[in-house]
């Protein structure tokens, strides 16, 4: 099937939901998944950083916070781009509107490349790869997040869930999901499939983590138990032979 993950936040009620989503207390992608991206990617000053699938580029904001001296976004939905874009005004940044599967990148051209959960949406991801290994300079780093495999292979549906089933594991592809009232598809990979990936397209791993929560980043007691039961994000880092 032909599918582009972006297309999920073109239709504008999707979009405000992801947005207000986002606001909210304790979401699960300031909690567990930020605290980790941070520690990974570590000392950003003076680097030129790409971000593939930057979303509304308030990350960009914080890398500035940190020393970062150029901030280059690739985003697939004009909506994001749009709010990149004013998220990132006075910066020394740009956002590109384009799929990853179409973008051509420039050759050693960036110290570092993330993405935060984005790359589980992409069916080539193998090209992907390649691509962010040409983009970096030699030694330059690539730090990435995605939806956990035990999530991507659970039948997800919309609100708080009491139980997960992980159920054809290893069969990777498509995966359709209920999400924020909408539906997207997601393309399952196992663990083992993320670490061969990177390892094929020239990358020395340097990083496998998972989202443990640490208790200091909620406020509720329940909220950080319940985010103990199982592990919501993947996260790998390599540096470029």
């Amino acid at each position: 099937m032909k599918y582009r993950g972006s297309e999920f936040y073109e239709n504008q009620t999707n979009f405000k939901r992801y947005m207000d989503r986002r606001k909210r207390e304790e979401n699960a992608n300031d909690t567990l998944e930020k605290p980790v991206i941070l520690e990974l990617i570590d000392d950003v000053n003076g680097l030129k950083v790409l971000d593939l699938g930057c979303g509304d580029g308030r990350f960009g904001l914080e890398l500035f916070e940190k020393g970062c001296t150029h901030y280059f976004g690739i985003e697939g939905s004009k909506n994001m781009v749009k709010a990149a874009q004013q998220s990132l005004i006075g910066t020394n940044s740009h956002v590109e509107h384009i799929l990853l599967e179409e973008w051509n990148p420039p050759k050693q051209e960036f110290d570092l490349v993330i993405s935060r959960l984005v790359l589980h949406y992409i069916k080539d991801l193998e090209s992907v790869f390649y691509k962010v290994h040409n983009a970096l300079k030699p030694n330059g780093r690539f730090v990435f997040s995605v939806e956990h495999p035990v999530i991507t292979s659970n039948p997800q549906t919309s609100g708080v869930r009491t139980n997960w089933i992980v159920d054809q594991y290893f069969a990777m592809g498509y995966r359709k999901q209920e999400w924020l009232g909408g539906t997207v598809y997601k393309y399952h990979r196992t663990v083992e499939e993320y670490f061969k990936l990177l390892q094929k397209t020239g990358f020395i791993i340097t990083n496998l983590r998972e989202s443990h929560p640490m208790k200091e980043n909620f406020k509720h007691e329940d909220t950080y138990y319940r985010r103990m039961r199982i592990p919501l994000f993947l996260f790998l880092s390599g540096i470029k032979k």
